[in-house]
């Protein structure tokens, strides 16, 4: 009897787990109210998050209940609801935890100097690219991405970058799920993902032209490393502006590629 592939982490639903005894779906509620808040959206009214989560006033209230007394909401003055700080100290074992971000810290900031840019240390978040570290050196780029900043895959090319350093079958069940998930948006953003995978082999690299972000360009390619499980990748983003050429894109992915080289060969040394 064959056995069914595994599921890739952070692309499953709970109705394709209705037959896992271990799934636990009290859990899943509680961290969908959780992520139902966002950086324009830091407060929450009690209807905001059922009508954001699609679960039932009553779960909501238990969950938002528990939350709050444990320490991860918090009720605001409005009486409305807003991530506390036990959700930061999650996050934190984890950054922390994370050798390849320090090793990457000085490369990155070296690459933000001498390219005038913002250099971006990336990670994949279920169907989104999530900063876990960021240094600036371009004031006039108007997108700073802070750590936890969150990007589309397909628009920009770190997320394509991550998805092109991924094993074949994670990036299968990737590309079908934003198929499924976002149809519009996936077709719109698939020639640009065809474009930079069908270029890849021969300069190493994905470019975006202002794909996501009008006047914004950038170009990234992945970490291979094996300090992280997951798939990283690097980026390098620049305002757009007359006076700077074409060849300036070339020769900031050089930098670009040196500098992910320099990385990788410390992890080696640290592995």
């Amino acid at each position: 009897m064959a056995h069914e592939k595994a599921p890739v982490p952070g692309l499953v639903e709970p109705n394709e787990l209705s037959g896992d005894r271990q799934f636990s779906t009290s859990i899943y509620r509680g961290l969908q109210v959780l992520r139902a808040f966002t950086p324009s959206d830091v407060s929450l009214s009690h209807r905001d998050l059922c009508e954001r989560t699609g679960l039932p006033k009553a779960t909501v209230s238990r969950i938002t209940h528990t939350l709050t007394m444990l320490g991860y909401m918090a009720r605001t003055a409005e009486q409305r609801y807003a991530l506390g700080a036990g959700v930061l100290s999650l996050g934190y074992p984890m950054l922390a935890g994370m050798r390849i971000r320090q090793i990457a810290r000085p490369w990155l900031e070296r690459l933000a100097a001498e390219t005038g840019g913002t250099a971006n240390l990336g990670m994949r978040d279920r169907l989104s690219v999530v900063y876990v570290d960021s240094c600036r050196a371009d004031r006039s780029n108007l997108f700073r991405p802070d750590i936890g900043t969150t990007a589309p895959l397909l628009a920009t090319s770190i997320g394509r970058a991550l998805l092109l350093g991924s094993g074949a079958s994670e990036r299968t069940a990737v590309l079908n799920r934003l198929r499924v998930a976002a149809r519009e948006r996936f077709e719109t953003d698939r020639a640009l993902w065809e474009v930079d995978r069908d270029a890849f082999p021969e300069r190493h690299y994905c470019w975006s032209r202002g794909d996501w972000r009008p006047g914004v360009h950038a170009v990234a390619a992945p970490i291979r490393q094996r300090l992280q499980a997951e798939t990283m990748a690097v980026n390098c983003t620049w305002a757009a502006e007359p006076k700077r050429r074409l060849q300036d894109a070339r020769e900031i992915a050089a930098k670009l590629l040196e500098t992910i080289r320099r990385i990788e060969r410390a992890c080696l040394d640290e592995a």
